[in-house]
């Protein structure tokens, strides 16, 4: 469904790539859409994405899993070695431990640098004023492979403004992708220049909560 909505969208933007947030969900639960060809999938814990994961990935080459939780400096090493793109990088500290995690395990990830859009205090990212000055270090202190802002905007009636505002900013920054929109709101993040669509609920129903 989600897919056939996106396809009818009449919006002169690239189709985005879609992950399926599998958060709480079995393999079993997720086997018919990776067995249909899906290969993006994001999760928000990293032992738990581990334990999900790490087989079926060797059996399946083609699938990339994302992480779209916060990400913990100690659960670098678990994350490098799992993930293909991480999107919630938001400090210094997680920057130069992903630098050395990837020179250790000889692997680049993607990442996307997390903006916290509204400037709300119980939310990770970095200030918007901040973005130019740690994407420079992300790139040129950390050497790492920043490809896109990722944004969770504040619930209020202001979405669409906060989408043109990070797409000005991933512009201004010279980033090709960008990571927004959920089951909520991806026709509204499409419209603004997404690249990675983060869907769980749409696509898998009511979550298993834990």
């Amino acid at each position: 469904m989600i897919q056939h909505n996106i396809e009818s969208l009449n919006y002169n933007v690239v189709k985005p790539n879609i992950i399926c947030v599998s958060k709480t969900f079995s393999i079993q639960k997720l086997k018919p859409l990776i067995d249909f060809g899906h290969c993006h999938f994001g999760e928000n814990k990293v032992q738990e994405a581990v334990g999900k994961w790490s087989q079926i990935k060797e059996e399946h080459k083609d699938l990339k899993i994302h992480m779209v939780g916060k990400l913990q400096t100690n659960k670098v090493k678990k994350a490098v070695r799992l993930f293909d793109f991480i999107h919630s990088l938001d400090n210094i500290k997680l920057a130069d431990a992903l630098k050395k995690s990837e020179s250790e395990f000889n692997k680049k990830i993607s990442y996307f640098i997390q903006i916290n859009i509204g400037n709300e205090n119980q939310k990770s990212g970095i200030y918007a004023k901040d973005a130019k000055d740690f994407l420079k270090y992300c790139v040129k202190e950390a050497k790492l492979n920043i490809i896109g802002l990722m944004v969770i905007p504040p619930n209020d009636e202001n979405t669409a403004r906060y989408f043109q505002d990070i797409s000005n900013l991933n512009s201004e920054l010279g980033l090709k992708n960008l990571s927004m929109g959920m089951s909520s709101d991806y026709e509204l993040a499409i419209k603004f220049k997404a690249t990675f669509l983060r869907i769980g609920s749409g696509i898998l129903g009511p979550r298993n909560i834990k």
